[in-house]
């Protein structure tokens, strides 16, 4: 039962998607980013005094370093969604688990002994596996764009999926000192609402119309809600089914982008798309073994 929690997070992230292409026509990155932090600080904030959670945090640092680098990947991820076909832009989000792999493997190398038959780079072949797997599917995924001179946006789609792996792993880090999830994703709405409104100093604001303004209200609560979910599901269920299944949100975006936008992919990319989920779900496993405790990611 607890997976479904999971499924949902899922899909309430791909139509937050779906609400963040439509409101892209009419609001540029940095409004969306302002907007959808503005309404999840309120929410989080009536969840947290709900459930007598304090918002006071003695680790004020680690929370702006984790909404710098969370925001910075929302803004390119929403600037992805907006000029690529949603499928792509959600599948290249969701790399953040063979990122994370790969920082793995690189902090293994570092430390690597070569005199040593037990070294760690030497007993994580199947991750490094994986991770060539997972960036062969990005070039698979970005050829179609080179055709459609998307490839600008596609790059910056994957830099959503690295800064996501950079959040996840500080997410991490405020989950070992004791930080609650509720005060964790209050801080990162603030983070969002601050840089959102300092970038539309720079890129300026949009004719408003309350019309196109609907769009905003759902994707503020969808993200709320989908983080809710999400939490839920890792708090009670089997963290590496649970792991697995958050990749079902490609499926729904995959599928909300060929029914609601007539976005046509040809092969190489849905192949593609294939590869870096399959990759996803082998890093995320191996990491699993590697370390059982470690929390899920965020979105």
């Amino acid at each position: 039962m607890q997976a479904l929690w999971m499924v949902l997070a899922s899909l309430l992230f791909a139509t937050m998607g779906v609400c963040v292409k439509i409101a892209s026509a009419y609001f540029n990155s940095a409004e969306l980013v302002f907007y959808r932090g503005v309404i999840g600080m309120w929410v989080m904030w009536a969840l947290a005094r709900s459930s007598g959670v304090s918002l006071a945090t003695t680790y004020p640092g680690m929370h702006a370093w984790r909404s710098l680098i969370g925001v910075m990947s929302l803004g390119a991820w929403f600037y992805a969604i907006a000029h690529l076909p949603l499928a792509t832009a959600m599948t290249l989000n969701y790399m953040s688990s063979v990122w994370v792999a790969a920082f793995l493997i690189g902090g293994a190398l570092l430390v690597w002994n070569p005199l040593r038959k037990d070294s760690q780079p030497l007993r994580q072949g199947p991750l490094m596996l994986t991770v060539i797997a997972g960036f062969a599917g990005v070039v698979m995924m970005l050829r179609p764009t080179l055709d459609q001179n998307q490839l600008f946006a596609g790059l910056i789609g994957l830099l959503s999926g690295l800064g996501a792996a950079f959040a996840y792993m500080q997410v991490m880090a405020l989950g070992k000192v004791g930080e609650p999830e509720a005060r964790t994703v209050f801080y990162f709405a603030v983070g969002s609402a601050v840089a959102g409104g300092a970038g539309m100093l720079v890129t300026g604001t949009s004719v408003w119309n309350w019309t196109h303004a609907l769009w905003l209200l759902p994707v503020g609560l969808l993200a709320s809600l989908g983080q809710l979910c999400m939490t839920r599901a890792y708090s009670h269920g089997a963290k590496l089914v649970v792991a697995s299944l958050q990749y079902s949100g490609i499926v729904f975006g995959a599928f909300y982008s060929v029914v609601l936008f007539n976005d046509q992919l040809p092969p190489i990319a849905w192949a593609g798309m294939a590869l870096i989920v399959a990759s996803g779900i082998a890093a995320t496993v191996l990491r699993k073994r590697a370390a059982p405790d470690a929390p899920g990611e965020e979105h």
